[in-house]
């Protein structure tokens, strides 16, 4: 049997079959074909959320007639609920489903999902009645009511559901197509994470830009209709490759280790640590060493009377090994990084909410055209592009050469660089928003939305540090079979941020007593909230600088590289061969090539 190991699996982490659940002949099976067809579903799920959630807030407001923070506050939970679903579907694949499932049922629960979001956006009995200019300026529109909000709620959290589900499965169902045993194959997955993330900047792009005037001109039924269809395409196309895919096995999901061991050290907190870490549960044959920080889960390892014979020193549910034990500090170690990262999304949502809002209000004209207000983003994707284009062919090799690593830039210094950029977005957006204000209500005038792009250009630029920063950081930190449940910590940091922002926006509405976010921007104080994340952001900065200086990385040590005296990070409980016998080596070139 052949047994394909990626996205840092191993031959003992479960086996590969074809859907006949035999053995898989490489030559009908995987390869560019099957990850091709794989691809299409996340290309088409980008374009349903970009193409929802860079121009919800003009509907919200402009259409429902609701109030500007809570409009924000609508698209922020999406997002965040969205990127939280994704620990639901990766634990269902993981523990039971496998990817292969989990992302054909997510993606129909998708389709789905955005077919009733054409409904609730084309029934007029789904809307409340059309409003004036002047009725809007003096706050007398008539805002939709909670059953007519039902249906769109409903679609929205469909789609979340739906959108997690493949968010957290499509890359490693993409790449179980390749094995890295074979040295073609190992290449080819590394194009795979390239071409992945080049077909999530393109629906990006073309949402922004194409769903978004179809929205805006011909009518959001139009738009969303064409999303669905896209949707149900790729469940199509999906569904008859099946022949041709490889499927990874459930092997168990790493949250039940995590859960089992807090459980047990719960359960036997009463008893006595023994004399020495030695007596502690499989002690001798533990893969990674023991520590002796979060001493207290050491617990969950303690051969009690109920682990007294053989089989009952086997059964996790009765005694952890020191293994998992350390494993689970490990994750433990990771969360003060992973707590500092989430205000740089919080500050990222503004580019989905406010900015959009500000962009309505502002001169869109190109000469007779007028660019729809959530085509903006499209300046925030292309800076992406750029700025990940840049990391890898400027800055990284200038760190290299300056640092002697091969590794140039650490992830916690990617990060931190990240964090900066979002503090001067907020600073430029601050800047632009007062004399735009000052501009309409002194002279009546509209300055132009190209004023905009500073901050999505320096938002695009942090996020092209912080998100490859995170990725590696939680790649390269985590336990070694826990490497997937690293991708949710990461989408799990996204959604906190969301869901901060929507904190944040109604904790400002009632202090300020709603003069700070007003539906009309002109009689708002927005350019306010910008400097209140600004002075938030330099405080998460401080405190992920206290933070990353304290951390330990994973015990390093430092070979010696074959080209120009470079050197490579080596983990010390594992030697290079064993990172190529477990897939660790591709997983790190093909993540970090995705981001």
């Amino acid at each position: 049997m052949v047994l394909v190991a990626s996205k840092g699996g191993s031959a003992d982490e479960g086996e590969v079959v074809d859907f006949r659940g035999k053995p898989v002949d490489k030559t009908k099976t995987g390869g560019w074909l099957a990850a091709g067809l794989i691809l299409g579903t996340e290309l088409s799920e980008r374009i349903c959320v970009m193409g929802i959630a860079m121009n919800l807030v003009t509907y919200l407001v402009g259409d429902l007639h609701i109030p500007s923070a809570a409009s924000a506050n609508i698209v922020t939970n999406f997002l965040g609920t969205l990127n939280l679903l994704g620990l639901l579907g990766g634990f269902l694949a993981d523990a039971k489903l496998g990817r292969y499932l989990t992302v054909s049922i997510f993606a129909s629960i998708t389709a789905v999902g955005v077919t009733m979001l054409t409904l609730a956006t084309s029934i007029s009995s789904m809307r409340p009645p059309p409003c004036s200019d002047y009725r809007q300026q003096h706050h007398q529109c008539i805002e939709a009511s909670g059953k007519q909000l039902a249906l769109l709620y409903a679609a929205l959290y469909t789609i979340a559901l739906g959108g997690g589900g493949i968010k957290s499965n499509v890359s490693g169902f993409g790449s179980d197509q390749f094995d890295i045993s074979d040295p073609k194959e190992e290449k080819a997955m590394i194009f795979f994470f390239n071409r992945f993330y080049f077909g999530i900047s393109v629906g990006s792009l073309f949402a922004v830009i194409v769903l978004v005037y179809i929205q805006d001109n011909v009518g959001r039924g139009w738009g969303y209709g064409i999303s669905a269809g896209t949707m149900v395409i790729a469940v199509t196309i999906l569904l008859s490759g099946t022949p041709f895919y490889r499927f990874r096995k459930p092997r168990g999901s790493p949250l039940t280790v995590i859960w089992r061991v807090f459980l047990l050290a719960w359960t036997k907190r009463t008893c006595t640590y023994p004399s020495h870490p030695s007596l502690l549960n499989q002690f001798q044959n533990a893969k990674v060493l023991h520590t002796e920080k979060f001493r207290c889960l050491d617990k969950a390892a303690i051969l009690d009377e109920n682990a007294g014979t053989k089989e009952s020193m086997n059964d996790p549910w009765i005694v952890s090994t020191v293994t998992e034990v350390e494993e689970v500090k490990l994750v433990l170690k990771l969360m003060p990084i992973w707590s500092t990262c989430i205000l740089f999304w919080t500050i990222y949502s503004q580019m989905t909410t406010f900015t959009i809002e500000q962009a309505t209000i502002m001169d869109r004209n190109i000469g007779s055209f007028v660019v729809p207000s959530g085509t903006y983003s499209a300046f925030l994707f292309m800076t992406i592009l750029l700025f990940t284009s840049l990391n890898e062919r400027v800055f990284v090799p200038v760190a290299r050469r300056l640092t002697r690593t091969k590794q140039g830039l650490t992830s916690l210094q990617r990060i931190g660089m990240g964090l900066v950029l979002s503090m001067v977005a907020m600073v430029a957006a601050a800047i632009v928003e007062k004399e735009r204000r000052k501009i309409a209500v002194q002279e009546s005038k509209k300055i132009s939305a190209f004023w905009l792009v500073p901050q999505f250009f320096f938002v695009g630029a942090g996020e092209a540090f912080v998100y490859v920063g995170q990725l590696e950081f939680f790649i390269r930190e985590a336990p070694e079979r826990m490497k997937s449940m690293s991708t949710g910590l990461f989408l799990s940091a996204i959604s906190m941020g969301f869901f901060l922002s929507s904190l944040l926006v109604s904790l400002v509405d009632k202090v300020t007593k709603d003069s700070w976010l007003k539906s009309d921007l002109n009689q708002g104080k927005l350019n306010n909230f910008y400097w209140m994340l600004v002075v938030l952001a330099v405080l998460n900065f401080l405190a992920f600088l206290a933070l990353s200086m304290r951390h330990q990385y994973k015990v390093q040590n430092y070979a010696r590289g074959d080209n120009d005296g470079e050197e490579e990070l080596e983990t010390s409980n594992e030697t290079r061969a064993d990172k190529k016998e477990n897939g660790l080596i591709a997983e790190e070139k093909g993540e970090l090539q995705f981001a």
